[in-house]
């Protein structure tokens, strides 16, 4: 445990002192892997998947404000979307705009969360998100882990039926043939069932977790993630039986293991208490009495140095004195 304490006191200064480039670099990081999952996913225009242009537009990204980030992320996928047929274009691009505006309007400070949901899938660990916010966040991160989620969908479902939706954006345009194409990728994205048995589920996990951890009890963010893991999993199953959505059970569990850990690991960064020298506190002011229970944080007191030094150098003076006796 010390050792581990060391760590984390030694990043918080490395932190500290290099904020400036820490913060653009995982901005970099952070639209850069987006980048590469959305030209794995969707990488219909072959311009946008050339990895110098995706260099460059993470570089640029990375000292931009993050709600921009995300519009840029968002006219990316537009744009493939574009070179596989116009009618998903349209579609995604007003799915995104009314997104973008929920999100900003109520969460604007977790925009990061819409580009790492996404990512969270692809390495196959979306259940970090919720747990995670459900302790740095609040109940409206429902909104940002849930666009991120339904991005994410969005993109499976194209590339699983891009020769069926494929019109070839730019070309002649036939009326009938566009309004069923748009009659086809919005039922084909507003219909996925297992996309709103995660959303519900996210939502779900996120108030659990944000409510149980605000409790006035020891070890609240402990249990807090424990019960965040059975309602994800109870809501997860009950919600995929109501709605008959596919979802693997077996790869949920392994997944929520493997989320749980990592989210032990940013519980202990931030927020890492001794309950057993918490103290109870009373004041009083002109109107009220406030009792208050104080917890002390974990941390490492640096230790007395002593200096033992041998061979000093006396000045002249004090072998003067010497001398007089």
């Amino acid at each position: 445990m010390e050792s581990l304490l060391i760590i984390k006191q030694q990043l918080a200064r490395f932190y500290t002192r290099f904020e400036a480039y820490i913060v653009p670099a995982l901005k970099f990081l952070a639209m850069f892997f987006a980048l590469l999952f959305v030209g794995n996913s969707v990488g219909f225009m072959t311009k946008l998947k050339n990895p110098a242009i995706v260099l460059i537009i993470s570089l640029l990204c990375s000292f931009l404000p993050t709600n921009v980030i995300v519009l840029m992320a968002g006219l990316v996928i537009v744009a493939h979307m574009y070179a596989l047929s116009l009618e998903c274009a349209v579609v995604v691009l007003f799915i995104f705009i009314i997104m973008y505006a929920l999100y900003f309007r109520f969460t604007p400070g977790d925009a990061i969360v819409v580009l790492l949901t996404p990512v969270a899938f692809a390495l196959h660990i979306p259940y970090v998100m919720p747990l995670a916010m459900g302790f740095v966040g609040n109940p409206i991160s429902c909104i940002s882990v849930g666009c991120g989620t339904a991005v994410y969908y969005i993109l499976h479902y194209v590339s699983e039926h891009q020769d069926a939706l494929s019109g070839g954006g730019g070309g002649e345009l036939d009326v009938e043939n566009m309004m069923g194409g748009f009659k086809t990728v919005i039922d084909g994205i507003l219909k996925n069932d297992v996309m709103i048995v995660m959303i519900v589920t996210f939502a779900a996990t996120i108030i659990a977790v944000y409510l149980i951890r605000r409790l006035k009890i020891n070890h609240s963010w402990h249990i807090a993630l424990g019960a965040g893991i059975i309602v994800c999993f109870v809501v997860l199953l009950v919600s995929s039986m109501v709605l008959d959505a596919e979802v693997g059970i077996g790869g949920a569990i392994l997944s929520l293991f493997f989320s749980a850990l990592i989210v032990l690991v940013l519980q202990f960064f931030i927020f890492n208490v001794d309950y057993s020298r918490a103290e109870y506190v009373q004041f009083e002011d002109d109107e009220y009495y406030y009792y208050v229970k104080a917890v002390p944080k974990i941390t490492l007191e640096a230790p007395e140095v002593r200096v033992r030094r041998n061979n000093v150098r006396r000045n002249d003076d004090d072998y003067d004195d010497e001398d007089d006796f």
